[in-house]
C-alpha cells in the first residue's frame, strides 16, 4: 500500500523555493544595477529610467538596448576569463568599465 503525499510538507518546501528565488533575483538586480555604474544615478533617476523601458512600445529602441545589454554581458566574461576588451589597448577600463553619461547612443 502507499504511503498518503504529505502535501502541507510539498506546498511548504515549494514555497520556501519560490521565496528563494525571489531573494536570488533581487539580490542579482541589484548586482546588475551595480555593475553597470547606475549605483551612482539618484534614485529617481534610476526608477524613471526604468519605466521608460517597460512602457517603451519602440522595438527599434528596445533592440538597441539589447544589443548593447549583450556588449556589455560578453565584455563581462572577457574580463572574468582575462581577455582584454576590443579597443582597449591593453589598459584597464577605468571607472569600473561603466561608459560615460555622455554616450549618445544612451536612451
Amino acid at each position: 500500500m502507499r504511503k498518503p503525499r504529505d502535501f502541507e510538507a510539498e506546498l511548504k518546501t515549494l514555497n520556501h523555493r519560490a521565496s528563494q528565488l525571489k531573494q536570488r533575483k533581487l539580490v542579482q538586480l541589484g548586482e546588475l544595477v551595480i555593475a553597470t555604474g547606475a549605483d551612482g544615478l539618484p534614485v529617481e533617476v534610476l526608477a524613471g529610467a526604468l519605466l521608460s523601458a517597460v512602457e517603451s512600445a519602440d522595438a527599434t529602441i528596445k533592440e538597441g538596448w539589447r544589443k548593447r545589454g549583450v556588449t556589455f554581458f560578453q565584455r563581462g566574461q572577457r574580463k572574468v576569463r582575462g581577455i582584454t576588451p576590443p579597443n582597449s589597448g591593453g589598459e584597464p577600463a577605468r571607472n569600473g568599465g561603466a561608459q560615460s553619461t555622455a554616450d549618445p547612443d544612451r536612451a
